[in-house]
Formats: structure tokens, sequence, C-alpha cells
């Protein structure tokens, strides 16, 4: 069974931000998620997703590729660091979604006088990934782990998601770079929280606390 609440919060009073949190027992709660996230996301999104290893960030990317129509297999990113994946919107437009891992972006290694902001998007702009982030074309949602180190560098807009996991059962990812499996392990009950922050946002979160709380599948 998925619970949910519902929290308003920001200081826009237009579009203030807008926070749904989801409780996944099981991994095939958590892929349930990522496919109801799969139905209110269009071109043009980006999508932040953190939580420890473990928590099941990766078992919720399946569930959103499963929703987006995309057959191939979904794994972390690590090693590649980003992915291209192709399928479809549930309009039946071709959708691409970027994957994209961030763990390892943003180190402390600074230049003199550099700030964060700047180091980061040197470093996307090494990888090709600048523009996609800052201005993603049409038919792309980018979904980056680990990506709340990159919320300075990103438009205004996004989708942030943040699964939390029990205390008892949290894993420290480390300084292990052989620890890439992020499915859902052992049980307990994960908090999905579901932000949408800026523009368009608002209406679309809530359609996941109308399409039913009991119900991680439509």
């Amino acid at each position: 069974m998925t619970d949910f609440s519902a929290d308003e919060h920001g200081s826009d009073v237009d579009e203030p931000d807008f926070t749904v949190n989801l409780d996944a027992e099981t991994a095939e709660d958590m892929r349930g998620i990522g496919r109801r996230v799969a139905h209110i996301v269009h071109g043009g999104d980006v999508i932040l997703l953190s939580g420890p290893l473990g928590a099941g960030k990766t078992t919720f990317a399946q569930g959103l590729g499963s929703g987006l129509g995309i057959t191939a297999p979904i794994v972390s990113p690590t090693f590649t660091i980003a992915r291209q994946l192709n399928g479809r919107f549930h309009d039946g437009t071709a959708a691409k979604l970027i994957h994209v891992d961030a763990y390892r972006l943003g180190s402390t290694a600074y230049l003199p006088g550099e700030d964060v902001n700047s180091r980061l998007l040197d470093e996307l702009e090494s990888l090709g990934l600048d523009e996609e982030l800052e201005d993603p074309s049409e038919d792309s949602v980018v979904l980056m782990e680990w990506g709340e180190q990159m919320a300075v560098a990103l438009a205004s807009t996004r989708l942030v998601i943040a699964i939390d996991r029990p205390e008892a059962l949290s894993v420290g990812r480390g300084d292990n770079s052989a620890q890439t499996d992020d499915e859902l392990s052992s049980d307990g009950v994960r908090t999905v929280s579901i932000t949408g922050v800026g523009s368009g946002w608002v209406t679309r979160v809530r359609r996941l606390t109308i399409e039913g709380a009991e119900k991680t599948d439509v």
C-alpha cells in the first residue's frame, strides 16, 4: 500500500512549491511511483533525484522508464555519468530520457576565486550536458541522480524527488566506487517526497494525489 500526504510551501504566491509524500513498502511500489510520475512529465522537464545508497533511486528510475515506454534496461549510470534512452510519452510522441549520475560532479578542488556554480557549469559543459540541463529539448526529460548538489546550476523550474529510507537500513555510499547497485534493498517503508518547483508543476504534482493513495500504477 502507498500512502500520501501533501504540502504547499514557498514564497511565490502565484506558484508556490507543492510537495506530495508517498510511502513505498516494496520495490514494486517504488516502480509504481516512477510510473505515476511518468504520467505527469513532458518534454523539457528536469528531475532531480536523491537518496542514500539502497533507498531505491534506480528502482524508481526503472518505473519512470517503464512509464515512458522504454524497453532498454535501466541501471545506475555511475560509470558512464550519463545515458540516453528512447521511449514515448503518453500522447505517443517520441521521448528521450537522459539519465545522469551527478555524484562525481562538483568536487571541492576549486580554483582560486571559483565558486560552486561556476565549477558545476564547467563540468556540465565538458560533458556536453549543460545545454540539456539549462534548456532541455522538447522531446527530452533529464533525470539526474544525486541531483541536489546541482540545484543552483539548474533552471528554476524542476521536479525534485527525495527518497528517504529508515535510518537503521541506511548504507553510506562512501568512497567505494564499486557500490553502484542502488536498486531498493532490504525491507522497510521508503518515503518519496515529490516537490514541484516553479511554473506549471503544482497542477501536475497535484495529480499524484488525485490518482489515488493506494494505487501506484496508473
